[in-house]
């Protein structure tokens, strides 16, 4: 019998079916250098010891996506190690900071399956927990992914598509108690606007591009510990590497740090879609457009912003005004499109600056 595990293929899911995964981690300020090197993010909250004490953190927390990949990349051998692709988030929550010398675990339940009409593969509805050594939830969301079959013979499961939330509702955001908004000096973020600056239907355009290195990827990949053979073995990828989506997420909020500097954390991402590949060589630009703007229950120096993030490559955002073309007769995504994912921040109210 052999002693390797080849991963879940599509038959050896059912719904209920609770996933315990390895491997636990425990983060390091290491952990940290190394996502700056790999993202160049400049959120200096996750950088800047003072500031964070300030604000009430009892120490520097670690990056919103730095947890989510380190705790994505734990579900990968159990749930997409023979993916087709990762299709789309939901219903993603940040629930408390992650600190270095915080231990992550995490587990996934099943909650969907739908076999493809093609009989080759179907889609896997999960919901997914990352939990710290204290056994605290500090992570959780709902993902679907195509996974192949092993069998084409096994038998197609009863479909069942779960109900996702179109967002996550300000009354479920996790906000610490401890947070004091108005301490986020604009001195160390270079930033000038508040809550009350922004206006649904706003849309920031960044100049900024970052060109994909081969080694930056696939070791930021590794620094995940994301197995997935499609990103850093490339017999197993058709001689390419493909760029691992959340990876692509982490560098295009990186980029998206000018005209939205006063971001203090990422709360939620509603939805999330990775709508084309990206390789090295490639270079993302990022591009934000404001959809809401919720003021908290209870709190008159916070507010919340529900963003559109916009992903391209080799082609400024800017420069593409409408990122769906026609192709067979239906809407989809623009080839140069390769992220679009919908967020919700935490940004200090105007109010809260002036009284500080």
């Amino acid at each position: 019998m052999s002693k390797t595990r080849p991963g879940h293929f599509f038959e050896d899911f059912w719904v209920g079916q609770s996933l315990v995964h390895g491997t636990p981690r425990t983060l390091s300020e290491g952990d940290r250098s190394l996502y700056i090197a790999f993202t160049g993010a400049r959120h200096p909250l996750h950088c800047a010891a003072p500031l964070a004490a300030a604000c009430g953190y009892p120490a520097t927390p670690l990056h919103d996506f730095l947890v989510f990949n380190i705790g994505f990349g734990k579900t990968v051998p159990d749930i997409s190690l023979n993916a087709v692709a990762n299709l789309g988030y939901a219903d993603l929550r940040f629930l408390r900071p992650v600190y270095p010398g915080d231990t992550l675990t995490a587990d996934s339940t099943v909650i969907g399956l739908k076999q493809n009409s093609s009989g080759k593969n179907g889609v896997v509805y999960v919901r997914s927990t990352v939990r710290d050594q204290h056994g605290q939830d500090v992570l959780t969301w709902i993902r679907w992914v195509m996974v192949n079959k092993r069998n084409l013979a096994a038998p197609a499961p009863e479909p069942l598509i779960p109900e996702l939330p179109e967002s996550v509702p300000a009354e479920r955001l996790a906000i610490p108690a401890f947070l004091r908004p108005g301490k986020l000096d604009p001195a160390a973020t270079a930033g000038r606007d508040y809550w009350e600056d922004y206006r649904p239907g706003e849309r920031i355009d960044n100049a900024s591009g970052m060109t994909l290195d081969e080694s930056d990827h696939t070791l930021a990949t590794k620094l995940y510990q994301n197995p997935a053979r499609l990103h850093f073995n490339a017999q197993a990828a058709g001689g390419k590497r493909l760029v691992y989506g959340g990876h692509v997420i982490a560098v295009c909020h990186a980029l998206n740090y000018e005209g939205l500097e006063n971001v203090l954390n990422v709360a939620a991402i509603n939805a999330g879609a990775h709508c084309n590949p990206s390789y090295a060589g490639d270079t993302l630009y990022a591009s934000t457009e404001v959809l809401e703007q919720w003021p908290l229950p209870g709190r008159n120096d916070l507010g919340a912003l529900r963003l559109r993030l916009v992903g391209t490559k080799n082609i400024p955002a800017a420069e593409i005004r409408d990122r769906f073309a026609e192709h067979n007769g239906k809407p989809t995504y623009h080839p140069n499109v390769v992220l679009d994912l919908d967020y919700t921040v935490l940004m200090p109210r105007r109010t809260a600056m002036e009284n500080r």
